[in-house]
C-alpha cells in the first residue's frame, strides 16, 4: 500500500470517528438538560475528531499537490 492510499484510508477513518462524535454531540444536545455535565467531555471529543480529520485532509491535499 503506497503512502497516499495509507492517508486516504486515515482520512476515511478520521470521518466515521468525526461522524460518531458529531452525532453524540447532537444527540446531548436533544437530551438538555438532562446530561449537562457531559458537554465539555462530549464537545472536546468531538473537537479532537475534527482536529485530526482536519490535519490529516490537509497532509492528505499536500501529499496530492506534490505529485
Amino acid at each position: 500500500m503506497t503512502d497516499l492510499e495509507e492517508l486516504k484510508q486515515r482520512v476515511q477513518k478520521l470521518q466515521s470517528r468525526a461522524a460518531t462524535a458529531k452525532t453524540q454531540l447532537h444527540d446531548l444536545a436533544e437530551c438538555l438538560p438532562n446530561y449537562w455535565t457531559e458537554i465539555v467531555t462530549v464537545a472536546e471529543k468531538t473537537f479532537d475528531a475534527f482536529a485530526q480529520l482536519d490535519a490529516a485532509k490537509r497532509e492528505l491535499a499536500a501529499s496530492e499537490n506534490s505529485r
